[in-house]
């Protein structure tokens, strides 16, 4: 089981107790906006999903690293940040990272700070080599946390994904395992 701590946050495994809060924020409108493909539109799916991602946790040919976020002091639930293995190399394992939270906790530094401490897990304790993650050019605050844990601009396609009735352009970003070692 994983547990990371920052100054104010706690980043864990779901437990099998955490499902209600797993729906509310999956099924939430305004957090999910940005990842229509993830949003859980009703329980049956989202209890399909987290038995899923308790299944992950305990493999071990682990996939899934995605944690709740809590605050430290009320362990109130903020968001969900982790990421996906998608190959691993002899250099180590290449992610995608992906991150959201509650709009009520926007704009506080709550989620730069996971960010930071999940890459810090990630290189140090995980054995990965290069981290990617990307966002629509409009969502502003998921470019600037990229930007704030050094992570490098690969791309900007215009054009790439339809969201919300019309095509837009999406960043591409990434990370090296020695690129982080220099921020």
């Amino acid at each position: 089981m994983i547990q990371l701590e920052t100054d104010r946050l706690i980043l864990r495994d779901y437990n099998s107790d955490d499902f209600e809060e797993y729906y509310r924020l999956m099924s939430d409108d305004r957090t999910m906006y940005y990842l229509q493909d993830l949003k859980q539109s009703s329980i049956d799916a989202a209890r399909n999903s987290f038995n899923e991602v308790l299944e992950d946790r305990d493999s071990n040919d682990r996939k899934f690293y995605f944690l709740q976020m809590e605050l430290k002091e009320s362990r109130e639930t903020v968001g969900n940040v982790g990421y996906t293995v998608t190959d691993n190399t002899p250099e180590g394992k290449t992610v995608h990272l992906g991150y959201f939270s509650y709009p009520k906790f926007w704009g506080n530094g709550y989620m730069s700070e996971a960010v930071k401490r999940v890459l810090e897990f990630a290189f140090t304790e995980n054995n990965v080599y290069r981290i990617t993650t990307g966002c629509l050019a409009e969502n502003i605050g998921s470019e600037r946390v990229m930007q704030k844990n050094g992570m490098v601009k690969e791309a900007e396609c215009i054009d790439h994904e339809w969201h919300d009735g019309k095509l837009k352009t999406r960043l591409e970003y990434n990370l090296l395992r020695d690129e982080w070692k220099c921020v």
